[in-house]
């Protein structure tokens, strides 16, 4: 069985070769290593790899791995220190937890989930870079504010202190066609080019996934979310 380090090298030679597909910059892209419902030995054997940025869906769950990852990454220097993101959906009762924690958010969807991040940043942390997650292809299933309430949400994050506004995601519904796949990716695309035109500085398109990644890099995506092609089949013994 392929180890995890060798499924890192897989994904890294997809998402370089998507890049020069899209006539992009070489490193134009980061990977986002989804580590939810792995324990820290499979983060470890990520990081001896090479990999430094992992997603976390379940509050608690990713909370006791950073907690356990801790004092090897306090070893670190500052520009190869583990980076963790938050990508699930995010409830009120939980943001506190999220706040002192992580780096990154990219679900925040409401505008009483970033004051909350805003408010429960601890003093000493930089800044929480954060995502608006929008829902662009209108599944009633899925989280994120619509293409329409966007970009006045956007501005009131935008202003919000102890947060910075990183950018837009989206998980459109899956298609297996590549054409398909794009269409959604450009819309957000689009999105975000209109509101950096409005005057936020926005810098990240967090889209695509293991099976579409390639779509999504190919309509401007700067980060890509990939878990089951790294880590393998998800057990969800655990409760949500």
């Amino acid at each position: 069985m392929p180890s995890i380090a060798a499924h890192l090298d897989t994904v890294l030679t997809r998402i370089a070769a998507a890049v020069a597909a899209a006539g992009r910059p070489e490193g134009d892209v980061r990977l986002l290593a989804v580590s939810k419902t792995f324990g820290a030995d499979a983060v470890r054997e990520a990081i001896a790899a090479g990999q430094r940025a992992f997603g976390e869906n379940y509050v608690q769950e990713a909370v006791d791995k950073i907690t356990a990852l801790a004092a090897e990454n306090a070893q670190r220097s500052a520009g190869d220190r583990l980076e963790w993101h938050f990508i699930g959906p995010l409830q009120s009762n939980k943001t506190r937890q999220v706040a002192e924690h992580f780096d990154w958010v990219h679900s925040v969807d409401r505008l009483k989930i970033a004051e909350r991040l805003s408010a429960q940043r601890p003093a000493h942390l930089a800044p929480l870079q954060v995502c608006l997650q929008v829902n662009i292809s209108g599944e009633s299933s899925k989280s994120g504010a619509t293409p329409g309430e966007a970009p006045a949400l956007a501005r009131a994050i935008a202003a919000l202190p102890n947060v910075r506004l990183r950018g837009l995601m989206a998980i459109p519904e899956p298609e297996d066609d590549p054409a398909a796949q794009r269409r959604p990716f450009a819309a957000v695309r689009a999105l975000f080019d209109q509101l950096r035109a409005d005057g936020l500085a926005l810098d990240t398109l967090s889209m695509g996934m293991s099976g579409d990644l390639e779509a999504a890099i190919a309509e401007g995506a700067t980060m890509v979310r990939v878990g089951t092609a790294i880590f393998g089949a998800r057990h969800y013994a655990r409760p949500a």
